[in-house]
């Protein structure tokens, strides 16, 4: 081979190279992301809602020029809402050396694949909550939503302040999810001199919660704080309508979303949360969002729809922030980072990414009022 040609070839397999780790990016080359969520089994409910909501957002970008011209494609793998399963697909969607890795929305999930997105110096853009998977300096992995750092202080202060209850039973899911949430709220009862009446533990996938709800009654607290999965929640919500249990119910997201209102019909008025996110709140940006998602899909979305939607809007701010596509100097970039909305419409609300990768924002204390959520406080950013 003549040594114009050679050096030509190897030019451009240098540039070739370079489009898919991040260092550079060919024009007019895609913008690859994978997503790895629990589109079957238990979580199928929060891995639809988040895909929806990631391929809505895509597909509107795409249709205004892309970021900064290039188109996104992004893949989806089902992690069969188990982390063992999570893992390998994590990994596998790694191997394609994606931008950046979306998901999964199971805190489980993220605890076991954070370790291996962060290995490979890909950002991660996850729906999971619990408070521990920010707090071990993993400076790659990013929340879509409020921690339980963030969320339950602002939940015991209102049980506290506006319920005026000296005892709470505690009705938690036996996953990593249930038990940061149980270990946080805990600790700020103790904290206002909050008696814990009950400690219940629960398993994902429970079907029968008579059992918990009779113990819910011995117990006779002046309000049940429950912190399950979104199925669960609808579930124990009719128990406790059938056993009449008349005390205040209070959660978070997980007790009031879409979903669960929808599988608990009547039994849901009156349950209480902390939302750091509800197709519900009074702001016009999220209202379009919801009429948008309604149209497409045909049902209204939960938190997660909203998450998954604000992911793709979080890669492309942050693109647009750096002027270029560099997959990695993103983590960098995104730490520190506030999003206003006049600035990208699509990230709903005001956001600012701190340097665990936790949010602030808005937030909003709900009541189910005959099926739907009412706001009843808007939550201003801590900071």
């Amino acid at each position: 081979m003549k040594p114009k040609i050679l050096a030509g070839a190897l030019l451009a397999s240098v540039l070739l190279a370079s489009v898919w780790s991040g260092t550079a990016f060919a024009q007019g080359a895609p913008i690859k992301l994978a997503d790895v969520a629990e589109l079957s089994g238990g979580g199928a409910t929060v891995g639809n809602n988040w895909k929806n909501g990631i391929d809505l957002a895509v597909e509107e970008i795409n249709a205004n020029g892309g970021i900064l011209g290039h188109k996104i494609e992004v893949s989806h793998a089902d992690s069969q809402s188990n982390p063992g399963v999570a893992r390998a697909q994590v990994q596998k969607a790694l191997d394609s050396e994606p931008y950046v890795l979306l998901g999964p929305g199971y805190s489980g999930s993220v605890k076991v694949t954070a370790p291996l997105a962060a290995d490979a110096g890909i950002a991660q853009i996850m729906g999971g909550e619990a408070a521990e998977l920010t707090q071990g300096g993993n400076k790659f992995l990013f929340r879509t939503s409020f921690g339980q750092q963030s969320s339950m202080p602002k939940v015991a202060k209102y049980i506290n302040d506006d319920l005026k209850a000296k005892s709470v039973a505690i009705v938690w899911v036996n996953n990593d999810f249930g038990k940061g949430g149980r270990d946080v709220i805990t600790k700020e009862f103790t904290r206002h001199g909050i008696k814990v009446a009950a400690d219940l533990s629960t398993e994902a996938g429970q079907a029968d919660f008579a059992a918990d709800v009779s113990k819910i009654k011995a117990a006779a607290p002046d309000a049940v704080f429950i912190y399950l999965n979104e199925e669960e929640s609808a579930r124990i919500l009719k128990e406790l309508k059938r056993q009449s249990v008349t005390v205040p119910l209070i959660g978070e997201t997980t007790l009031v979303g879409q979903k669960v209102v929808e599988l608990a019909g009547d039994a849901a008025n009156g349950a209480r949360g902390h939302v750091g996110l509800t197709t519900d709140a009074p702001i016009d940006l999220v209202k379009a969002f919801r009429e948008k998602f309604v149209k497409k899909y045909n049902y209204v979305p939960d938190h997660n729809g909203i998450k998954g939607y604000l992911a793709i809007y979080m890669i492309k701010a942050t693109t647009e922030k750096m002027g270029k596509v560099d997959g990695k100097a993103f983590a960098d970039t995104l730490h520190g980072l506030t999003i206003k909305a006049a600035d990208e419409p699509g990230i709903l609300m005001d956001v600012t990414f701190d340097a665990n990768g936790d949010i602030d924002r808005q937030g909003f204390l709900v009541e189910i009022v005959e099926g739907k959520q009412v706001i009843k406080k808007i939550l201003p950013k801590l900071n």
